[in-house]
């Protein structure tokens, strides 16, 4: 166990919203512990907020996919502030959360220096990657796997690797099988709808219009069904409510995605993992996720292994819920794919109870403690 009166310095790198508020839970869980941590990295206001000293923050410069070529440079500026800080200063561990493109040079810089190095939030390589293992397992000296298959996974590939539980039910103090929900007596008319465009710029940019484009036509077909999208800041809300489409109407809410939904009775939900926290309250949904065309067709379709893309249903080993990964163009298959289910109350009762048996083994433990413990163990 560590030294009740000695300092200990752990470097944590999150690059995104999520993964900046998964480390600020980490960052209080370990604080409880009692022991004397100095915590520093680059991240975000929540790991700020936590005690963090940053570097710098990473958050607001997230991006996904070809998107992420525009900050190439500057990520790599940042490497080398890292890897300058991890020789010039005693680091007792360093903590990579998910990001796997950028975190991945930060761990092989804190292995260079000898640095023991834990990856919370495992990179999805039985997706699309399984060659990267051998990297991996070269700068990855314990893996937190959040996902409950993925622990076996890369343990058959040589990682000591567990699972912690899923961070996005830290703070679920829910039941969740109370949230089965029965649609014997829904009207599609009077249905509430929930639109998850994401929180990254290049979702909103490529997400939002088709998503109020799917809603305007079901608003012609059901005209007292009413929307409601979330935010992650205000920020975030003036940049939805700037690109709306004029006449269409919709409620914004700066709030969480879980909390949102429990209000609905159907969602659009950009793949990710907002997906995983729609299914804990069990609101039956389709997901998108949009691509570059060219990228895809040259490079996708090769790289990406798993029968299914979507976080609900890769769990699912099934299509539990309807996945246009990637949309291109046309909003027609979706909406008629929502109009299909909207009149079939059986399969929208079916599903909500498959979502949340889906999510509550994912809940069973709070992976902030779990990986807490691990850090303290690693300290020794």
């Amino acid at each position: 166990m560590p030294e009740p009166d000695k300092t200990y310095r752990i470097f944590i790198s999150a690059a995104d919203p999520s993964a900046d508020a998964h480390c600020a839970g980490l960052i209080t869980a370990l604080r409880q512990k009692g022991y004397d941590i100095e915590f520093v990295g680059v991240g975000g206001p929540k790991m700020a907020s936590a005690g963090c000293t940053l570097l710098e923050s990473t958050t607001g410069k997230a991006a996904m996919l070809y998107n992420a070529f525009k900050l190439i440079l500057h990520f790599y500026g940042l490497i080398r502030r890292i890897r300058g800080f991890f020789k010039n200063n005693k680091v007792d561990l360093v903590i990579v959360c998910d990001s796997p493109s950028f975190n991945f040079h930060v761990a092989k810089a804190a292995k260079k220096y000898g640095i023991k190095t834990i990856f919370y939030v495992a990179p999805q390589l039985w997706a699309w990657a399984e060659f990267r293992i051998r990297k991996l397992r070269k700068c990855c000296d314990k893996l937190c796997c959040i996902l409950p298959f993925e622990q076996d996974w890369f343990s058959q590939r040589g990682m000591e690797a567990v699972f912690v539980g899923n961070p996005l039910f830290d703070e679920l103090n829910i039941d969740l099988p109370g949230h089965r929900r029965e649609y014997a007596d829904f009207n599609p008319a009077n249905a509430r709808f929930a639109l998850m465009p994401g929180s990254r710029p290049a979702e909103i940019d490529s997400l939002w219009l088709p998503m109020q484009q799917i809603a305007a036509r079901l608003k012609k077909k059901y005209p007292a069904m009413t929307f409601v999208t979330v935010a992650l800041d205000t920020e975030k809300e003036k940049i939805l409510k700037a690109t709306q489409i004029p006449g269409f109407e919709c409620q914004y809410t700066i709030d969480t995605v879980r909390s949102t939904v429990s209000t609905c009775d159907f969602a659009i939900v950009a793949s990710g993992s907002a997906t995983l926290q729609v299914a804990a309250v069990g609101c039956p949904m389709v997901i998108m996720y949009q691509s570059s065309r060219i990228l895809w067709h040259l490079l996708g379709w090769w790289i990406v292994k798993s029968k299914y893309l979507s976080l609900v249903n890769i769990l699912s080993d099934k299509e539990l819920v309807p996945e246009f990964m990637p949309y291109f163009t046309s909003i027609d298959p979706i909406v008629e794919t929502i109009e299909h289910l909207l009149e079939d109350s059986d399969k929208l009762s079916q599903v909500s109870g498959d979502l949340i048996n889906l999510a509550e083994p994912l809940a069973e433990k709070k992976a902030s403690d779990e990986v807490a413990e691990i850090v303290v163990e690693m300290l020794h």
